[in-house]
């Protein structure tokens, strides 16, 4: 509901969300006190005609690099997700005749938070910076690997550094040959979150408990935690024989799951943060091929907020 004041001869409207603000003279201090809601009696019924900051239902993606101010009435941020971006995985590869073939190793996921409630100061600038994906090796079979993927960080102009999600790690391969030894896959490692302090109560102006905030991803309110590491399958014994690769590191906690790894069909990347799958070595004839299959891209990080105004 509107709320007007008469200027001159004319009717304005107060807005909150253009930055209004309503005050009242505190006749003992003689100060302006700001209102963060008002009333009035309609019948035996109270309705409220103004609140300061109402919480919108609405949530906004972040972009790496691409600055944005607090809103005025502001005084609090939530952050729905945030996660560092996922690490890529590794190719499968093939012998000759040296007793066994190998998989490919996965990317591992980045570390996160969901519905985490952060002080912030109406005005200042948060920066962010979302993390990318990281990439599947893919180049030689036997000493191969993927990169990591980026860190998802927030930090504002006046308080400083609010949270820092590194991505997780990319998988390698090390130690084949052609003719042996059978090489060594190594799963990503976990990326780590630095949750930062957020608040643990409150309730916004417009009347709604924070601690109720579970639409992210793990449906927790206030939850953080590092990622999850991919882990190697490990060699197959026998020339020939098959080697599937091992799915990506799972993302906010289970709740993503990670890039599918080759195990008969061609592996996937992750998403939302998680590790991409690993490749395969499931071909066999002659001549037999060195390369199995590639391994996939990680997912990428991601941040998604809203502002809110905590009474």
């Amino acid at each position: 509901m509107a709320i007007y004041v008469k200027s001159g001869g004319t009717w304005r409207e107060i807005s909150s969300s253009a930055g209004g603000q309503v005050y009242v003279r505190d006749a003992t201090s003689f100060t302006n006190k700001t209102i963060t809601n008002a009333y009035i009696k309609d019948g035996s019924t109270w309705r409220t005609v103004f609140t300061l900051f109402e919480t919108p239902t609405s949530y906004t993606t972040a972009s790496d690099g691409s600055a944005f101010a607090v809103p005025s009435n502001a005084n609090a941020i939530h952050v729905k997700q945030a996660v560092g971006g996922g690490g890529g995985a590794t190719t499968g590869a093939g012998y000759d005749k040296a007793g066994g073939e190998s998989p490919g190793a996965p990317g591992a996921s980045g570390g996160y938070i969901s519905d985490r409630v952060y002080t912030v100061t109406g005005g200042e600038t948060l920066t962010p910076s979302v993390g990318s994906a990281g990439t599947a090796g893919n180049t030689t079979p036997y000493n191969d690997s993927g990169t990591a993927g980026g860190n998802t960080v927030l930090t504002g102009s006046s308080t400083g550094s609010l949270f820092s999600l590194t991505g997780g790690g990319g998988a390698s391969n090390s130690g084949g040959g052609v003719k042996g030894p059978l090489m060594t896959g190594t799963g990503g490692t976990a990326g780590v979150a630095t949750q930062g302090t957020s608040l643990s109560s409150g309730t916004t102006v417009d009347g709604i408990d924070i601690t109720g905030f579970t639409a992210g991803p793990v449906s927790t309110f206030n939850s953080y935690g590092n990622g999850t590491a991919g882990t190697w399958n490990g060699n197959c014994g026998g020339d020939q024989c098959t080697a599937y690769g091992s799915d990506g590191g799972t993302s906010y906690g289970t709740a993503i799951a990670g890039g599918a790894g080759d195990g008969g069909s061609a592996s996937t990347a992750g998403t939302q943060g998680s590790g991409g799958g690993a490749g395969a070595h499931r071909a066999t004839g002659s001549p037999h091929p060195i390369t199995g299959t590639v391994g996939s891209n990680g997912g990428a990080g991601e941040m998604v907020y809203r502002f809110i105004r905590i009474a």
